[in-house]
């Protein structure tokens, strides 16, 4: 099962510098745990801060693990700036094949955001390496995709990561439905980690 933590500092308590040693916090917690991929997904940060929190974010990482993948949230700029394992993309973002075509160093890992299996499918065709499909089970003031959704999104030769509403109690059965993994802000953040990531690898 892949675990893929998305960060949101906002949902700390405290000023902004007390957020960001908690994130860093929670991001060294969930490389030394075993998440295989981390989306620093700040998008409130100027493209300034953005670098300077994903450089210290990347030290957390390099520092705790060997495995753990980090990936910017949308700008790919930040991404390569970095130097870090690649980038999530959403539907308005670039294609993954020109972020492949700019990148630097090695290859880059490049998840892309999915609402429909149609647009599953054109990740797969794009060559990208994750599909982060959502939302699965709950959302406000929007439908659903539910198991059956996340089914059909699977049937395509990528490896499909179900968010939305994912829960302990529930990844098993989005693992039945096909998925390779599951992906969530608060079933990181609001989740003793070590305890979490053990429980889902059972």
């Amino acid at each position: 099962m892949l675990l893929y933590y998305i960060t949101d500092r906002t949902q700390f308590p405290g000023n902004e510098a007390s957020r960001r040693r908690a994130l860093l916090d929670a991001i060294a917690e969930a490389s030394r745990s075993g998440v295989d991929f981390i989306q620093l997904r700040e998008k409130d940060l100027s493209g300034r801060e953005l670098e300077a929190l994903a450089r210290d974010a990347a030290a957390m990482v390099r520092e705790n693990s060997s495995r753990t993948r980090l990936l910017i949230n949308s700008r790919a700029d930040v991404a390569i700036a970095c130097g870090v394992d690649g980038v999530h993309l959403r539907s308005e973002d670039v294609s993954p094949s020109e972020v492949r075509a700019a990148w630097r160093n090695g290859k880059p890992v490049i998840s892309v955001a999915c609402h429909s299996p149609a647009e599953v499918g054109y990740a797969a065709a794009e060559r990208a390496d994750l599909a982060v499909f959502a939302p699965v089970f709950e959302k406000q003031g929007s439908s659903v995709a539910g198991l059956s959704g996340l089914r059909a999104a699977c049937e395509y030769p990528l490896k499909v990561l179900a968010l939305g509403g994912v829960t302990l109690d529930n990844a098993r059965a989005c693992m039945d439905a096909g998925a390779a993994g599951v992906a969530g802000i608060r079933l990181f953040q609001k989740n003793e980690m070590a305890r979490l990531i053990g429980a889902l690898r059972k």
